[in-house]
């Protein structure tokens, strides 16, 4: 599959008058070029590379932020992300009320988001600042309270980026326990990453994604493995933690 980046919902009004405008600047950016990726239920799919390589916009894309150019992008059942997390929260709310918002934001009936506030703040374990405005959150405190929300909605797809590296080591251990336990579920997992370790412990598969295109896949811990020679014969230290 094919994407480009100007195809964003974001994409602004002015550089589409530029472009109209300026001829010379029509030319295309690949951010990712003949994708053809499937996830199954049950599968965890860790996604590495380095900085630039297409993760987070194939990310994106699958979460319905982005729009791909060419091709298509099917997702089967409720799909949760971070990424949409994040630009639901309110800040002026605290954590309940927050919870609420995303709920309905996600189309989940209140009365069953409100049997999940309780245990999504007891898991995110913000302490006091549950009652507190997000505001007043660090971005370890929000990335928390969004991996609660979204693991605790039952979703059938989760896309994951960097937030289970995210926080002290002990929310760590935990998040991966939740993350363990809804792929024994056969919930389908997205996760990118630089953490190679964890995502060699506990993706089932992997690819390697360099300048928009898959040029690796396989088990996480063969491609993870290669990756790890790649960045060193190129003189590079690939990030281990």
């Amino acid at each position: 599959m094919q994407y480009d980046l100007r195809l964003s919902k974001k994409r602004k009004l002015r550089d589409t008058l530029r472009r109209a405008y300026r001829p010379e600047q029509r030319g295309r950016f690949w951010a990712l070029k003949e994708i053809d990726l499937r996830v199954e239920a049950g599968e965890s799919l860790a996604v590495v590379g380095a900085n630039g390589a297409g993760k987070s916009t194939l990310l994106q894309l699958l979460a319905g932020i982005l729009e791909p150019s060419e091709g298509r992008v099917e997702v089967r059942g409720r799909i949760t992300t971070l990424l949409h997390l994040g630009a639901g929260f309110d800040l002026d709310l605290d954590a309940r009320e927050n919870a609420r918002l995303v709920g309905a934001f996600l189309g989940i009936e209140s009365e069953v988001m409100e049997r999940q506030i309780e245990p999504i703040v007891e898991f995110a374990d913000l302490g006091a600042f549950a009652e507190a405005p997000a505001r007043t959150y660090s971005s370890g405190m929000r990335a928390r309270l969004g991996f609660s929300i979204a693991t605790s909605i039952e979703p059938d797809v989760l896309l994951l980026d960097e937030v289970l590296s995210t926080g002290d080591a002990a929310f760590v251990e935990k998040s991966l326990g939740r993350v363990m336990e809804l792929k024994r579920r056969a919930r389908a997992i997205v996760y990118v990453t630089h953490d190679l370790e964890t995502a060699a412990d506990f993706c089932t598969r992997a690819i390697e994604l360099e300048k928009g295109r898959i040029v690796d896949a396989g088990t996480s811990a063969e491609v993870i493995e290669r990756y790890r020679r790649k960045m060193a014969q190129r003189g590079a230290h690939a990030p281990s933690s």
